[in-house]
């Protein structure tokens, strides 16, 4: 007895940090500047006079995320917890906002202006939702198991999703798998899940008998050689093709020439491929599986549900966009507007990711490890 105490005694506790973390957080977003460049200087010095353009406004973008991030890591996440309620009818406001006075680019609304500054609601939402689940279910964590519990949560995202998707399927396909998955890793239950994918599949089928361009989408996924809107699609396929192994070199694509239109945007990837070739692309997704992984040793460790269910969603974030963003420029899925984290071109969506990541590091920052001397 007198010996375990002794070693007890001897048992040192100190705090986490997760540099591996945020180390792969500022390459990611430094890969990405340097891409972006590459991606968009051309087209950049064509139509504005500038070949640094896209990249000037994303670094402006990349710097106030990265103030985002440094406030959210020294911000205990448990304040958040406070105001996710309010954060999820602000983000609701918004989005609902981008019907009356959105701005429109390339035939969609989804971005309002707000100091000046142009703002996609739809990404704000994806934190908002985040913070707001986790708040929730941290409160009733034993009701869980009751399926009546999963449906209501369930019902409290669909006013928002149902908002974003008459303008943004996608980003509502993502935010219901955000949604998904927290509710998923906190309930113990299977059976409900297996029926939220059923009802979740028959409302996709419906929205695109209902709009016509999304069902047009499928038919141009299906074969593109047959529409003048499949030109991009093939274009990626091209860019990707001609990679080969190694790719043609940093800079050297010949799609960003004005062959592969908004390369920038979300057909990137296609860009990496066809410069870096197979081996670059195979880099930048295993980089996304260390964040990922790093994602999960966090949720695993954290102190409490709250950090951890906050942590797990940020997770799905980037893993359902990832795997989109990829599928659609591979032609593996209909083409749906999904960027690539940390690395496509858009202010808001890596201001808000680079946020998000500091809501991770902070909840990393609580973990407290025990070191026996």
């Amino acid at each position: 007895m007198s010996e375990a105490i002794q070693k007890n005694k001897k048992e040192k506790k100190y705090k986490f940090f997760d540099y591996t973390l945020l180390f792969i957080i500022i390459f990611l977003v430094g890969f990405g500047l340097v891409m972006l460049y590459s991606t968009s200087s051309y087209t950049a010095a064509i139509k504005y006079g500038n070949s640094a353009y896209f990249l000037r406004k994303q670094m402006k973008a990349a710097m106030l995320g990265f103030s985002a991030m440094l406030f959210f890591s020294f911000v205990d996440y448990h304040f958040w917890m406070k105001l996710s309620f309010v954060a999820y009818v602000v983000s609701f406001a918004l989005c609902l906002y981008v019907l009356i006075g959105g701005k429109a680019y390339n035939g969609s609304t989804r971005w309002i202006y707000i100091g000046g500054m142009s703002v996609q609601p739809s990404e704000i939402a994806k934190i908002a939702i985040i913070i707001f689940l986790a708040a929730v279910i941290n409160k009733i964590p034993k009701k869980m198991d009751d399926w009546r519990t999963i449906v209501k949560l369930f019902a409290f995202v669909i006013p928002i999703t149902g908002v974003i998707a008459l303008n943004n399927l996608s980003t509502a396909i993502i935010i219901l798998g955000i949604t998904f998955v927290i509710i998923f890793v906190s309930s113990p239950k299977y059976l409900p899940f297996v029926m939220v994918i059923a009802i979740g599949v028959a409302l996709s089928g419906g929205f695109l008998l209902t709009a016509g361009y999304r069902l047009e989408r499928i038919k141009i996924w299906l074969h593109p050689e047959d529409y003048s809107k499949g030109y991009q699609i093939l274009q990626g396929l091209y860019a990707i093709g001609s990679g080969g192994l190694f790719g043609k070199g940093l800079g050297e694509s010949m799609q960003k020439l004005g062959y592969l239109p908004e390369a920038q945007n979300d057909m990137i990837f296609s860009i990496i491929c066809e410069e870096l070739g197979l081996f670059g692309a195979i880099c930048v997704i295993l980089l996304y599986l260390l964040l990922l992984w790093r994602f999960m040793v966090i949720a695993t460790n954290a102190n409490d549900l709250y950090g951890a269910l906050i942590v797990s969603g940020i997770l799905a974030h980037i893993a359902i966009q990832v795997i989109l963003n990829i599928a659609v420029v591979t032609n593996t899925i209909p083409n749906t507007g999904i960027t690539l984290p940390f690395i496509s071109y858009g202010g808001t969506s890596v201001s808000i990711l680079l946020a998000e990541m500091g809501l991770a590091l902070n909840v990393a920052k609580q973990i407290k490890l025990t070191t026996s001397e």
